[in-house]
């Protein structure tokens, strides 16, 4: 099993930067995918970057604004945000997904951290 703790979230300028940051802890089989999720208020979860095996993707509204970076040795992952819009403000939830030891596939989820962005 597997804990994911957030860290990095706050209130910036419109146009300033963020780092978030995902620690885990706990013993997989294997991490395949690590990454970064947002939800709004009344909206849904949304795909914000992510990490596959090394394959990126990331959102359309962040493309070329943020980057995801992974660190496979220490299972955490890290999102810098650059040039801050209002419409990112959300909750951003880390999240990993693997195999278990007892070789399942499951996924783990933070509780987010939140990050407003001020006109």
């Amino acid at each position: 099993q597997l804990q994911v703790a957030e860290s990095g979230g706050g209130l910036v300028q419109a146009g300033g930067s963020l780092r978030l940051h995902c620690a885990t802890s706990g013993i997989m089989f294997k991490i395949n995918s690590m990454g970064w999720y947002r939800q709004a208020p009344g909206d849904q979860r949304e795909l914000v970057a992510v990490d596959n095996s090394g394959l990126k993707q990331y959102g359309d509204s962040v493309k070329g604004r943020f980057t995801v970076s992974r660190d496979n040795a220490k299972a955490t992952v890290s999102l810098q945000m650059n040039n801050l819009k209002p419409e990112d403000t959300a909750v951003y939830y880390c999240y990993a997904a693997g195999v278990t030891m007892s070789q399942r596939a499951r996924d783990f989820w933070g509780q987010g951290t939140q990050v407003t962005v001020s006109s």
